[in-house]
């Protein structure tokens, strides 16, 4: 029997979409075209998240009740593709999105949720967005969150960047600044290591940097999502959860409710609001002021941070051990 088919309109062109009636989320029913056609409403800000950015293709094949992968090096099937360095100096080509076109034609593949680079495929090598990922550890929730994000957008304006905020699309929120494509991954990484330190100083017990899971209470500032080849889905995603990782005014820090911005319900918030991440490409700023904290770190004796295991050893990294397994001294 022929394989379901049909053609998807978008950005000026048709895009042949195998098996469209086959459900994604079978607690809500929504298929593989919902999610197509949700990308295509809000085509506008969901290129802008992920325009010109080297993407991971998280792919679901099965469903979100079933296991994903990632697909990195860009299969025959799509339009465009850069050269790429991954972390182990090994070379690649991943997917770029130009239209929104090209989204769909990742969803066609079984993408739910859009998983860019923080660089663009102009310049692989030097990020334009420094990335806040606060993830609520076991006690705590999207409440606390408000806060550390609110306590971000201070921090980063007093070092002269825009902060533009969004629910992630599960428990916690995203905080971006754009910055000039001046500084290496390195560089930025350790910029964002710098900033979720000092949240950590201004909110004793609700921020925290610890990596080790044993050691962390509140919530946690992964730095580690700005290395090379680390991504967090985009704006206007689709998460696995059914909701949408939403972008919102600060205004909004605590009222926003994430719950309320699932794939059928944000269809009213876009109607409502339209894009709130316009403007975000326009923002770029500094990030000296990021790396003078830096450099105060190392001052007071505070270096790195572990870097995620299937990284190379990094200089001056610390152990990657976590602390229950680490040998005493007299151990050794």
């Amino acid at each position: 029997m022929a394989s379901e088919e049909t053609r998807v309109e978008a950005a000026g062109r048709e895009v042949r979409f195998t098996s469209p009636s086959k459900v994604l989320f079978p607690d809500t029913g929504w298929t593989k075209l919902d999610v197509a056609n949700h990308y295509v409403m809000c085509g506008e800000g969901a290129v802008r998240g992920v325009s010109r950015r080297p993407c991971s293709l998280k792919r679901w094949p099965n469903g979100v009740t079933e296991k994903f992968f990632f697909t990195k090096r860009a299969p025959s099937t799509i339009r465009e593709a850069v050269a790429v360095k991954f972390p182990s100096a090994r070379p690649g080509r991943m997917a770029v999105v130009s239209d929104v076109s090209d989204i769909v034609d990742q969803v066609q593949l079984g993408v739910i949720d859009l998983n860019p680079w923080a660089s663009r495929a102009e310049h692989t090598d030097y990020p334009d967005e420094l990335r806040i990922d606060l993830d609520p550890t076991d006690g705590f929730g999207f409440d606390n969150c408000r806060d550390v994000a609110e306590a971000a957008r201070d921090l980063l304006e007093e070092k002269g960047l825009t902060a533009w905020p969004k629910t992630s699309g599960s428990r916690g929120i995203h905080v971006y600044a754009r910055i000039e494509p001046l500084w290496t991954f390195h560089e930025i990484r350790r910029a964002a290591l710098a900033v979720a330190r000092e949240l950590e100083r201004r909110l004793p017990g609700l921020a925290t940097t610890a990596w080790w899971k044993e050691e962390r209470t509140g919530v946690f500032i992964d730095f580690n999502q700005n290395a090379r080849d680390r991504t967090i889905a985009s704006a206007y995603s689709v998460r696995q959860t059914g909701l949408v990782s939403t972008p919102f005014t600060w205004d909004e820090v605590h009222t926003i409710r994430p719950e309320e911005m699932s794939l059928a319900g944000f269809r009213d918030r876009w109607a409502d609001v339209g894009d709130l991440s316009a403007g975000i490409d326009e923002s770029a700023g500094d990030l000296l002021p990021l790396m003078e904290m830096v450099a105060e770190d190392e001052d007071r004796g505070i270096g790195d941070a572990p870097w995620p295991p299937h990284y190379p050893k990094q200089p001056g990294e610390p152990p990657r051990v976590q602390p229950s397994k680490r040998k005493m001294p007299d151990e050794a």
